[in-house]
């Protein structure tokens, strides 16, 4: 049958075309069958594969197949290990072969600016950057299978609240550095081979229309070679969603969207050359993923249920450990409370609810790794499915406590509290789960927290346990990664990749979320997550980066290949990071760069590096950066790029945002010259601070002061800093005659002439 892409579309009918642009069903693609063009079929990730047992229904809801459910975007972030991502997503691609899926919907690239917003537990990162290297490794690793991906959402779908109609305002240089980066980075790095369009409006205009996004960003300026697909009736008009780069509507319109296509092409609307160009884009990721279709593939169902595990273990963060009560001993009594270590929440509802192949029992497994040694006994503690307290629950848990040696106490948020389709309201854990912790506290000085959670909870309660465990939404496997940590069969090693506020009302997004009707405001601009508590030196209740471990380490030695460079060349870190503790451990290097002096808002410090690397006790190793020009530079809205700006970074080493170990500095020589306009509101110390211009200004200087002189009412300094403030256009009242419109106007063409010819 002829591949020849060309050939196919020449020998389309409008109507085929059309239909091609929107599913065949809920999960399939259109086959036109007299042309050998087949079907291919999606489904929803990103963490595990939903697709439907038998024919998918109308709304895509029916039970799906069994498959390994990975720990969400929200854990694997908190890992930050780009090969264990990679290997995960080989897994899925691997299962997505197996059960004949061609392209697996994820991951979620979409920044959490509020920890309210529903889905972030699908989100990786509140920070740019290391949403777009995880988010690049988890597509690579799918796409190594011969199984496609689709980068979501796209784009700046940060709430779940009127998500299918809510506009999103934001500005030029924001929605660069914040929420575009992440997809920029995943889509240069492994190149998806699909994009899916947000719900929302971004400026006005709904993402599946939004041309400046889908084809001037994405497809020209970023390369993306891939088609771009419509979330799951996101679409508003199909032929508008065509003619702006949007390639396929799903899930089927039952021929409401053809029907428009082709209409539009006949009224001159849409251009018949769109229509080819969205088809050519939707045929070659069709016959890439019919030639790397694996027939009889399977999958080691044990192998990838131990894979889980050891992922989930990666992604947990010790974030307290007092009187170093983890881990713990294998010995005397031990008190597990809590009814989510019996009803696990290992995963957040919605599209990416997964049928796992297996599912580990919190308190079987923590049994297991106690051994004989120790007696294990639960209590339920509170109910699950209420938030007020259950008296007999309460005084079982607390009388359990009391006559053991230690107690485990596992809580979090109930499925209730989070899930996609709407936001949360409040930080808070339930009621119930709270009075338990103090009650038990009050019984039990040995208290570890085991937290089951998709994003941020505020902890009132900290100071009354002596260890805390974020689990995050652990996956199918979190029951024996839970007592791998808790016994020290393995180290901790995740950090935050987002900050815990001490309160919701801290968090730069909270007087704007979720916005007024079906318009959301994003005021605070680039401040969003750490950027935001450091500029205002708000401190949160745990850092952006943050985790502790059962060893400790220390760093030294920083140094560069260079200290001086232009903007078109790397730098070389390096930095010696050695275990002092006396287990084996992982620690994440987190490298920083912040702008000592810069002519726009920046925010104290960004991540720009960062590497995760096993370290045996006494052992010391080297880690290594390379820092280019989108290390140092910001989106100049008047370039229409990126700009470095000549001058002073410093470079910094540390273990999480707030804990910075070294430091040390290079500068940065801008190549990129940008040649300002004078006009009659130029001040003067634009003009003094520009050396091309500055020799004009001694006339000016002089005619300034034959004018005024100093006085008691008029200081030196006050002069100044008027005549730095001042605009060209004031001299003429102050200059006493000796500025007129004529000599302004002959001074500003000097002024024009010397920064173009010099």
């Amino acid at each position: 049958m002829n591949r020849n892409i060309n050939d196919l579309i020449t020998a389309m009918t409008l109507e085929e075309k059309a239909g091609l642009c929107s599913g065949a069903s809920f999960w399939e693609t259109k086959a036109i069958d007299r042309l050998g063009i087949p079907s291919i079929m999606m489904t929803d990730g990103p963490h595990g594969l939903r697709k439907q047992a038998g024919d998918a229904d109308h709304l895509g809801l029916n039970e799906s197949v069994p498959s390994t459910c990975f720990p969400s975007a929200a854990g694997l972030a908190s890992s930050w290990d780009q090969e264990l991502i990679r290997r995960v997503g080989e897994a899925l691609g691997k299962e997505c072969q197996a059960e004949g899926v061609s392209i697996l919907l994820g991951p979620g690239a979409n920044i959490k600016r509020s920890p309210l917003c529903g889905r972030n537990f699908e989100y990786f990162s509140e920070d740019p950057y290391l949403t777009g290297v995880l988010a690049a490794a988890h597509i690579a690793g799918v796409q190594s299978q011969g199984v496609g991906t689709s980068l979501k959402h796209f784009a700046v779908n940060n709430q779940e609240h009127r998500r299918m109609t809510t506009d999103a305002v934001v500005d030029e240089r924001t929605l660069r550095e914040i929420y575009l980066t992440g997809f920029e980075i995943a889509v240069k790095k492994a190149q998806p081979w699909t994009v899916m369009s947000a719900y929302n409006r971004l400026n006005g205009t709904y993402c599946s229309e939004n041309e400046s996004l889908l084809t001037q960003t994405l497809k020209e300026e970023w390369g993306h070679e891939g088609f771009v697909v419509s979330d799951w009736g996101a679409v508003n008009e199909a032929a508008d969603s065509v003619a702006a780069g949007m390639e396929l509507e799903m899930p089927a319109s039952n021929g409401v969207g053809q029907e428009k296509i082709v209409t539009a092409v006949k009224s001159g609307q849409l251009s018949v050359e769109a229509l080819d160009r969205a088809v050519a884009r939707l045929l070659t990721v069709i016959f890439k993923a019919v030639d790397n279709k694996q027939a009889d593939a399977v999958y080691d169902k044990e192998a990838h249920h131990q894979l889980a595990r050891e992922t989930a273990r990666e992604t947990m963060v010790l974030m307290k450990n007092e009187d170093n009560l983890l881990p713990l001993p294998k010995a005397g009594r031990i008190a597990v409370i809590g009814s989510l270590a019996e009803q696990v929440r290992y995963q957040g509802g919605g599209s990416s609810h997964i049928n796992p192949t297996k599912l580990d029992n919190i308190r079987e497994e923590i049994e297991k790794s106690a051994g004989s040694g120790a007696s294990v006994f639960y209590a339920q503690g509170y109910d699950l499915d209420r938030d007020d307290t259950v008296d007999e629950l309460l005084e079982e848990a607390t009388k359990l406590a009391a006559d053991c040696d230690t107690a485990v106490l596992f809580i979090g948020l109930p499925d209730r509290y989070e899930s996609e389709g709407y936001d949360r309201t409040h930080l808070n854990l339930p009621a119930n789960q709270i009075h338990l912790i103090e009650q038990i506290a009050s019984v039990q000085p040995k208290l570890a927290v085991v937290l089951s959670n998709g994003a941020p909870v505020v902890m009132p309660w900290l100071g009354k346990v002596k260890a805390v465990l974020e689990a995050y939404l652990g996956g199918q496997a979190v029951g024996g990664a839970v007592a791998d940590l808790l016994f020290g069969d393995a180290n901790p090693s995740g950090k935050l990749a987002e900050t815990f506020p001490m309160s919701m009302k801290h968090n730069p997004s909270h007087p704007y979320f979720p916005g007024e009707g079906d318009r959301v405001e994003y005021r605070e601009g680039i401040f969003v997550g750490y950027r935001y508590y450091e500029a205002k030196d708000i401190e949160p209740l745990f850092p952006f980066g943050f985790g502790l471990s059962y060893t400790t380490f220390a760093y030294s030695d920083l140094t560069m290949d260079k200290h001086e460079l232009t903007d078109q060349e790397t730098v070389q870190v390096s930095v010696n990071v050695k275990n002092t503790g006396s287990r084996a451990g992982k620690e994440i290097v987190q490298l920083y760069v912040r702008s000592a002096a810069s002519s726009v808002v920046r925010p104290e410090k960004e991540l720009k590096g960062f590497a995760k690397v096993a370290i045996a006790p006494g052992e010391q190793k080297t880690v290594s950066f390379t820092l280019d020009k989108r290390s140092f530079a910001y989106y100049n809205t008047d370039l229409c790029n990126w700009h470095a700006e000549s001058g002073e970074y410093e470079i910094l080493i540390g273990s999480s945002s707030c804990e910075i170990a070294l430091r040390s500095a290079v500068n940065v020589q801008s190549t990129t010259e940008i040649v300002p306009v004078f006009h009659r509101n130029t001040t003067l110390g634009d003009i003094m601070e520009n050396p091309k211009t500055r020799p004009v200004l001694e006339y000016l200087q002089g005619m300034f002061n034959q004018s005024i002189s100093p006085s008691e009412a008029v200081s030196s300094e006050m002069m100044m800093a008027m005549m730095r403030y001042m605009p060209l256009r004031a001299l003429l009242p102050w200059s006493n005659g000796a500025m007129t419109e004529e000599t302004l106007t002959a001074l500003l063409a000097q002024f024009n002439h010397a920064v173009r010819n010099s």
